[in-house]
């Protein structure tokens, strides 16, 4: 069985061949500026990490980073989408909880030689070009970027991954795939991955209005909708038949068809049971009273 360096490599090995955009991403509405920060060259002395601010030692490393920059250069920040490889149940809790909502803010730092680097071995253009417009020179200091989105997708072993779906509910922030869809060689291109990256994008959370609907216009204030503007109608009821009295019978303890003399008037329906409880209870002055 690998042990987790060993599998730690192998799935750094193979995110090394995913694109600088993470695969199925889609387009949003601001400047399209990723960049793949972990892993990268190995001859390369530094690449980009988080951590708190105010803090030089305690730094989160994931297997996977990709930036997306965005803001201005006067307020820059950065949206983020990492990866990690979990070989056992103790590290993905070590690891969600370097990830989990928190008071504090988190930085992405991007050391000066990574960001003079080219940005691929079939493109010579230096990563600080594709920033999206935040650096206009090149820098000489650290960029240091406040991240405004996190989203992290963990990788775990086929019994963990089962065992954490059947009791565990995900935070939304986070996403999760089996080990060996991270380590399955062109993973990056499989529909089903492609797919939940995609998910992740901000974008996700909003309607997509391709279907047209939304195009409707509102109507003018002054117009409300009338709800019977489309309704036939409707038939005008038959005559319902005439209420027949009589008086007489009893009523409590006396008999004789009088209460205070005065007659009982008992009312009887002769029409279709589901008309009767809509007449009235009391006769016209002229009903027949026998």
């Amino acid at each position: 069985m690998l042990g987790e360096h060993s599998l730690d490599a192998i799935v750094r090995a193979r995110l090394l061949q995913w694109p600088q955009r993470p695969p199925g991403m889609p387009a949003g509405r601001e400047p399209d500026a990723w960049l793949r920060g972990r892993p990268g060259d190995p001859s390369l002395s530094g690449h980009p990490f988080l951590k708190l601010p105010g803090s030089n030692r305690l730094r989160t490393l994931p297997d996977g980073l990709w930036l997306h920059f965005a803001g201005t250069p006067a307020e820059p920040f950065c949206d983020i989408f990492a990866i990690e490889a979990c070989g056992s149940m103790s590290n993905l809790l070590e690891k969600r909880a370097r990830f989990a909502p928190s008071t504090q803010s988190m930085l992405a730092i991007c050391p000066v030689p990574w960001l003079l680097a080219p940005a691929t071995a079939a493109d010579p253009t230096p990563r600080w070009c594709l920033t999206g417009g935040l650096l206009r020179v090149a820098p000489a200091l650290p960029l240091a970027l406040p991240v405004r989105d996190i989203r992290v997708l963990y990788g775990l072993k086929q019994r963990h991954y089962e065992g954490f779906q059947d009791c565990s509910m995900p935070h939304p922030h986070e996403y999760f795939v089996t080990m060996s869809a991270l380590t399955a060689a062109k993973g990056d291109q499989h529909p089903a991955m492609r797919a939940l990256v995609a998910r992740t994008a901000a974008n996700a959370n909003f309607l997509d209005d391709t279907i047209g609907f939304l195009d409707t216009p509102d109507p003018a204030p002054d117009e409300e909708p009338n709800p019977d503007a489309r309704q036939p109608p409707s038939a005008p009821l038959p005559p319902p038949p005439p209420f027949h009295y009589r008086a007489g019978g009893k009523s409590g303890p006396r008999a004789g068809g009088r209460v205070g003399g005065a007659p009982i008037v008992r009312a009887s329906w002769s029409g279709p049971i589901d008309q009767a409880q809509s007449q009235p209870l009391v006769g016209p002055a002229s009903a027949r009273v026998t």
